[in-house]
């Protein structure tokens, strides 16, 4: 969050981006080549893993729900969301990756009743959490 709230004026539209808008958040977080894909990154972790897992539907494929998704951070602050708010998955993936809108613009749209803003930054300390006591 660059200086603080910065990254968050303006409710969703500061969420600009996803993740990306509080930068030296979830967006520093794994982002690059195919070694650091969201995918390969759970890969190397299970306890990660296992944690990811637990906030999805069962037999949830990993690899298929982190496809798309620019980073670890990105996709593990979606489905923190998804899980919080008991948005399905599949539709907020669609709405994030397919469509290219923000982790705040989905949560506007699929759950309007919620704090757009609120509810991204409780799912990016989620996820900051999750890594940290995975050791990444």
């Amino acid at each position: 969050m660059q200086g603080g709230t910065q990254g968050m004026q303006g409710g969703t539209q500061g969420m600009k981006g996803g993740t990306q808008g509080t930068k030296g958040g979830t967006q520093g977080m794994m982002a690059g080549n195919d070694a650091k894909s969201p995918g390969a990154l759970l890969d190397k972790n299970a306890k990660l893993s296992s944690n990811v897992q637990e906030l999805l539907p069962q037999g949830t494929d990993l690899h298929q729900a982190s496809a798309g998704f620019k980073n670890l951070g990105q996709f593990m602050a979606a489905v923190h969301v998804s899980h919080n708010l008991e948005i399905p998955f599949d539709q907020f993936k669609a709405e994030m990756v397919g469509a290219g809108r923000s982790l705040g613009q989905v949560i506007h749209k699929l759950k309007p009743s919620a704090n757009a803003v609120t509810e991204a930054a409780k799912a990016q300390r989620e996820t900051k959490q999750d890594m940290t006591e995975a050791g990444m």
